[in-house]
């Protein structure tokens, strides 16, 4: 892949792997200047780059072999540290997302298909019914059936353009105190919980929940919270399946920690 980019650019620039769980993002520098690279982008990054929810898109060049390559501005700054993943301001970015009627029609024109929770369900069932990490993590069968059960939590629901891999590592905080949010290849149309979601559940202390989502105008009840479980445990099982695809054993050991987390909380608070 390396090599493929030198041929974009000239031999003056010099290129490193961006680290990341596809391997396919860049960083090229060349003296005092640096552009971000990656290989197959969200083909709407020319609209998240106008809406100024990313980095700006420098230019998009596609490859003999069908592949394509943008460059954004590399701008100076940092992830976001934990404690910041609480903030207004990253509300403030998501509801700029989820608003969006520019994203939401782009990924409509691209293809992208409403797909509801039930559909989601049944294609997560079919992925393990031949996977042996069923028989080896009872955890993932108890997931699955918890899938099930709180399944009409999250039926009738409005659907926005999502990101669905909402980190503090997938948002850049620059030196203008700017967030840009990176990362856009699981974005669908879904429940806009989805996004909330993570915030709420790592990043929130349980005890300061209710404040949070009165300050950031997110209603709660006991459904929201099963709706807000629902996606973290299928987002969750999704990764463990990404990961076995990959062979990525301590991958998948991360992910079966993190169910039984859930499924504690789920056992415990929701179906108690």
């Amino acid at each position: 892949m390396v090599n493929w980019l030198t041929n974009i650019l000239d031999k003056e620039w010099l290129i490193r792997p961006a680290g990341g769980l596809t391997g396919d993002a860049f960083i090229a520098k060349k003296g005092d200047k640096r552009l971000f690279l990656k290989r197959n982008s969200a083909p709407f990054l020319a609209v998240l780059s106008a809406q100024g929810l990313v980095p700006k898109l420098i230019w998009t060049k596609r490859m003999e072999n069908g592949d394509v390559i943008t460059a954004q501005e590399w701008l100076e700054g940092r992830k976001l540290r934990p404690e910041e993943m609480k903030s207004k301001q990253v509300v403030s970015i998501l509801r700029k997302i989820h608003q969006s009627s520019e994203l939401l029609h782009m990924l409509m024109r691209l293809g992208k298909k409403l797909t509801t929770p039930t559909e989601d369900y049944k294609q997560l069932i079919l992925q393990f019914a031949k996977s042996p990490l069923v028989e080896e993590h009872e955890i993932i069968d108890q997931s699955l059936a918890y899938l099930k059960q709180l399944l009409p939590s999250t039926q009738g629901h409005e659907q926005v353009v999502c990101h669905c891999d909402l980190n503090h590592n997938n948002i850049i905080k620059t030196k203008d105190d700017k967030l840009y949010l990176i990362d856009w290849d699981n974005a669908k149309i879904s429940d806009p919980i989805i996004d909330y979601a993570p915030i709420l559940k790592w990043y929130v202390p349980e005890s300061e929940w209710d404040e949070w989502l009165s300050q950031n105008e997110i209603g709660k009840d006991d459904e929201s919270i099963a709706r807000m479980h629902w996606y973290l445990l299928f987002n969750t099982l999704y990764y463990v399946h990404w990961h076995e695809e990959r062979g990525e054993n301590e991958k998948i050991l991360e992910q079966i920690q993190i169910l039984i987390e859930l499924n504690d909380y789920i056992k415990a608070v929701i179906l108690d």
